[in-house]
């Protein structure tokens, strides 16, 4: 069967005919010219040839109307389609053979480091056992097409790899399979100035982007690791600092170059900002984690560089007041650009990392904020902010009066990962994980969360995106200790449920990737996650692209 058969036969129930007597009204409708006589000579007789019709309509329709009843939903055909079959080790080198006359032995691997590293993470405690048989470096969207027809013909699983900065195991090969790496697609594709907007491929670093872009006064506004893809920052629909004001990558993606499964290229808006034009396919691919097809390309808007920044901190007595006083800012509605929070764990070891910005800092639970606009603006905004501040428990209140110092006080809260990094210990790991909730509930979740991970004993720490509810938890362990292991695992959990009790979501940034897959059934309901893997089998009915990702198959 091909695959375009099949996805018909996903998405279209198969109706029982019915019965040939049924199907056919002609013993009822012919008559001959005699009978036809009779008939018209008595009402009574008249009327048999008419009855008769309209039962066997009936029959019809009632026979129909058993079909629909009994006959599965899109939904639940999917669910009995046959399970995906992966190709063994051999065959897998077999596909990557064919695949070097097209990009060179030279952009691909099977160097056992390599694969290392483009199948495990530091950052992630979702990494599993297993590991791509190659690594493949493909420099344009019509190769990495062709890696795609040669994969499914070969049924090897494709795991998309950008800069390896996720920490859910987004591109952990539970199944093996071919590591694509994106990295060789950094070209600027294009830059249209006067229609603030911008065409990259996806091995793009936004970083770089911004760089790029400072001749023109515009930049791209997220604000992840700086180690970001573009590619990668659209298939997690990440944020950063700056979600506040700008929100998330979702909102500033104009069109999208994917290759699907089977190898074909879609595109799927033209160029203007905004398009009522078809079904919103931005929408499908943004945050799909490359289970739907591979982006290579992208169109995204630029927005204007802020004539004027001025970056601030404050020190609280608890978590709950500094959570409590962020939420009072957003109600204001003073124009923060960005307002995060570190605790006074996360503060320590930026100290005992040597500071931070030139400086050591109070070992306290801080807010970092981010004001914009013109210099009159930004001075009422200080204004405002400090009395809001002082009115919550606020203390230390600074405000940086040049960029150079606006920079060296923001340092903090971009160093905090790699603080967190340095301070631990050989042979433990870190159980990174976020979360995100209303706004009105986030003093009380944080400080809740904090709470319980404290009393482990072990070092935790918790910061993150206050702004938009979103925060982020970090728990060193031995994974060698299996108490320590059950204890860390069970505190996640329930910051999780606790999540979900308030209304909120197991993941506001970092994607589901295969450490939050238990957890999206509970967050949107089996049938909502059983009509997401309808849509999979339509576009990858083999299940190749990054399986074992956001939900299993069955």
């Amino acid at each position: 069967m091909k695959a375009w058969q099949l996805r018909c036969s996903v998405l279209r129930p198969r109706w029982p005919r019915p019965p040939a007597l049924l199907r056919s009204q002609k013993p009822f409708l012919a008559r001959s010219s005699s009978s036809s006589s009779r008939q018209r000579s008595s009402d009574r007789s008249g009327s048999l040839p008419l009855v008769a019709t309209a039962v066997a309509s009936a029959a019809i329709t009632l026979l129909a109307s058993r079909a629909w009843d009994e006959a599965p939903s899109p939904v639940e055909a999917a669910k009995t389609q046959p399970g995906a079959r992966y190709a063994d080790r051999p065959t897998m080198l077999k596909a990557v053979e064919e695949l070097k006359p097209l990009l060179g032995e030279e952009n691909i691997s099977v160097d056992a480091e390599d694969i290392e590293n483009h199948g495990y993470s530091d950052w992630s405690t979702s990494n599993t056992s297993e590991r791509p048989v190659a690594v493949v470096i493909p420099a344009t969207t019509d190769e990495v097409s062709h890696i795609a027809r040669v994969c499914t013909k070969y049924r090897v699983p494709m795991i998309p790899f950008g800069a390896g900065s996720s920490v859910e195991g987004n591109f952990s090969a539970p199944y093996s399979g071919i590591c694509i790496d994106l990295s060789r697609m950094s070209q600027v594709v294009a830059v249209y100035e006067q229609d603030m907007n911008v065409t990259v491929q996806a091995g793009v670093r936004w970083v770089d982007l911004n760089e790029q872009l400072k001749p023109t006064g515009l930049f791209l506004p997220m604000d992840p690791s700086p180690t970001a893809y573009v590619g990668g920052m659209i298939a997690t629909n990440c944020s950063g600092t700056n979600a506040m004001r700008y929100g998330t990558m979702k909102d500033w993606v104009i069109n999208l170059t994917v290759v699907l499964a089977d190898g074909s290229v879609i595109k799927t808006k033209r160029r203007p900002r905004k398009s009522s034009a078809g079904y919103n396919l931005n929408a499908l691919f943004t945050g799909s984690e490359g289970t739907l097809g591979i982006i290579t390309e992208a169109t995204l808007k630029l927005a204007v560089v802020p004539q004027e920044t001025s970056v601030g901190i404050a020190t609280f007595p608890t978590v709950g007041d500094a959570t409590a006083a962020a939420s009072k800012l957003i109600r204001a509605a003073i124009p923060l650009a960005a307002l995060e929070f570190m605790d006074d764990v996360q503060m320590k070891i930026i100290n005992q990392n040597g500071g931070a910005g030139g400086r050591y800092w109070a070992e306290a639970p801080t807010l970092f904020l981010k004001l914009t606009g013109t210099t009159s603006e930004i001075s009422e905004s200080i204004d405002r902010t400090r009395r809001i501040l002082t009115k919550n428990k606020g203390d230390e209140l600074v405000f940086a009066s040049t960029p150079e110092e606006g920079d060296n006080l923001w340092s903090a809260r971009k160093q905090a990962l790699w603080a967190i990094l340095a301070a631990r210990p050989q042979g433990t790991e870190i159980w990174s994980t976020d979360v995100a909730v209303p706004i009105s509930r986030l003093a009380e979740i944080v400080e809740m969360s904090k709470e319980e991970s404290s009393s482990l004993g072990l070092f935790s720490t918790v910061l993150g995106h206050v702004g938009d509810g979103n925060f982020h938890q970090a728990v060193m362990y031995n994974p060698k200790s299996t108490e320590q292991y059950r204890a860390v695992k069970a505190c996640v959990s329930r910051m999780m449920r606790r999540a979900l009790e308030m209304e909120g979501t197991v993941s506001g940034e970092h994607g589901i990737g295969i450490g939050k897959k238990d957890y999206l059934t509970e967050e949107l309901g089996e049938s909502t996650v059983d009509f997401m893997r309808t849509l999979k089998r339509s576009v990858d009915p083999h299940w190749l692209m990054n399986p074992g990702k956001v939900f299993d198959e069955n």
